[in-house]
């Protein structure tokens, strides 16, 4: 008789493009949520929870694919009920679609600009790679409903006041704003308007896109015949003739020493199109508001190199850079780079109602701002474990569950070991792997005096790592106290190494 085939036991990995986050991962970005949060309530933005499953036609279009239809979300097909197709669903790809539903679904209950901002995990189903991952946080402020560019002048600087409190300093960071209206006016004066230039303007515009990546020699070279990359393949370019390349060249130049020589220079590249000085009055506007508001130009600039989400953004858009250096894995200095970006879309609501509904907003990369922070040793070490409370006698657990209970009480985190308390030396283990500061040792002897022994671990492990040390020699790293002075001692403990 042939043996039954054992069932393989799943594999214990984190599936692909995906990773866990652990303690002091999960601590610092609820922080840094909450420091952002209290920022756009400040602001008067609302909070809003969607759903993280949406109708993939409420989130817009991705790439065509028969047996795929929806690629670039993680979707799937309910089943089918009486001779009807089920509806596709997806984890959303963004908090902005989203948004836009809710609107729409919603808008004769909300008030009008509605001001919300959201916060949670977003799925893309992309190739995973390099600090890219499939599953990842935003963090977003909207305004819908508010067609005057104040409400993107506020949302630049809510985004500026939001760097600092996280703890990027002035002058780590610039905000870069930019108008897509005037991107068009360039396109338009550059003769590259129309439905016949489509093709063309699409070269142009990705060509810009890569200006960091190519720098202007490699943008001019796709603006013209095409340019040919280190790997010997060819890329077919625009086709422009000098005259028409030097305009867009021009516009991606035309930055000054002030945002008003700026606005001046983008004048004088646009004249004789309507779009693109309605695009520089805007940007003047902008530039306007923040000044009155403070918010100078060490803060928030004009600078016609940002572009953003070519076929998305309809006006105003925005980019928060930060300016320090840093080394990547491979000892290579180089700037971080852009951390958050948004920008006007006067279009996404029209989807569901079939009216033009202005909107704005912002999203910033959580993840990213917390890995510049820890690369500039800027994250505070808030990874603090609980105060342990150690068990000699399992018949007294009773009085070491009252312990714990007065220490949090007094708002310190605290447990009591609830492993195999036969062996003494691995629970004083378990407490220096939990990141404890303070041990609570108390056996017969001790309840028999009533006191109990409170042991510093942090000092104990300074003195073994290196006992010689002056500073430490004459202080004690264990202390006994009358059982009524333990939650002082514990926080006087606490607070010299905060």
């Amino acid at each position: 008789m042939a043996k039954p085939k054992k069932t393989p036991r799943p594999k214990a990995e984190t599936p692909r493009g995906f990773r866990d986050y652990f303690g002091a991962e999960v601590t610092r970005r609820t922080e840094m949520l909450r420091k952002i949060a209290a920022v756009y309530h400040r602001y008067g933005f609302d909070a809003l929870e969607s759903s993280g499953v949406e109708r993939v036609e409420a989130l817009g279009k991705f790439l065509p694919d028969v047996d795929r239809p929806n690629e670039g979300v993680f979707a799937w097909q309910e089943d089918a009920e009486a001779e009807k197709p089920g509806d596709w669903l997806a984890l959303r790809y963004d908090l902005t679609a989203p948004l836009a539903r809710v609107y729409a679904q919603h808008r004769n209950d909300l008030p009008t600009p509605y001001r919300r901002y959201a916060m949670g995990p977003v799925w893309r189903n992309e190739k995973p790679g390099p600090g890219r991952f499939r599953q990842f946080y935003q963090c977003d402020a909207d305004t819908v409903g508010a067609k005057d560019v104040a409400a993107d002048a506020e949302i630049c600087a809510m985004l500026a006041d939001c760097l600092e409190e996280v703890g990027i300093a002035r002058g780590d960071y610039v905000v870069r704003v930019n108008n897509r209206k005037v991107l068009n006016g360039v396109l338009e004066v550059a003769g590259l308007s129309g439905d016949d230039k489509e093709a063309e303007r699409g070269i142009v515009l990705r060509a810009i896109d890569k200006l960091d990546r190519l720098g202007p020699d490699g943008v001019r070279a796709l603006l013209g015949a095409g340019r040919k990359d280190e790997s010997g393949d060819f890329t077919d370019g625009a086709g422009l003739d000098d005259a028409q390349a030097d305009v867009v060249m021009g516009f991606m130049q035309a930055k000054r020493e002030s945002g008003s020589e700026t606005c001046a220079r983008l004048r004088e590249l646009v004249a004789g199109s309507d779009i693109g000085l309605e695009g520089v009055t805007e940007l003047e506007t902008i530039a306007s508001l923040l000044g009155a508001g403070g918010y100078a130009a060490d803060r928030i600039e004009i600078d016609p190199s940002v572009v953003r989400g070519l076929g998305y953004y309809t006006g105003p858009v925005y980019e928060a850079e930060l300016t320090f250096e840093i080394t990547d894995d491979k000892g290579r200095v180089r700037n971080f780079g852009s951390v958050a970006g948004g920008g006007r879309y006067d279009d996404l609501v029209k989807r569901f109602t079939g009216q033009e509904v202005p909107a704005t907003g912002v999203s910033i990369g959580v993840d990213r701002l917390l890995a510049a922070l820890d690369a500039k040793g800027r994250l505070e070490d808030d990874a603090e474990g609980p105060v342990v409370v150690t068990v000699m006698d399992k018949a007294r657990m009773a009085d070491y569950q009252a312990m714990v209970a007065e220490l949090r009480k007094d708002g310190i985190r605290a447990e009591v070991y609830l492993g195999n308390p036969k062996n003494f030396g691995n629970q004083l283990k378990y407490a220096d792997k939990r990141g404890s500061p303070v041990a609570i040792i108390a056996g017969g002897d001790e309840f028999d005096k009533e006191v109990v022994q409170i042991k510093d671990l942090i000092l104990g492990a300074k003195i073994a790592q290196d006992a010689t040390l002056e500073e430490w020699k004459d202080r004690p790293s264990q202390y006994e106290v009358v059982r009524g002075d333990m939650v002082a001692k514990v926080r006087e403990i606490l607070e010299l190494y905060r």
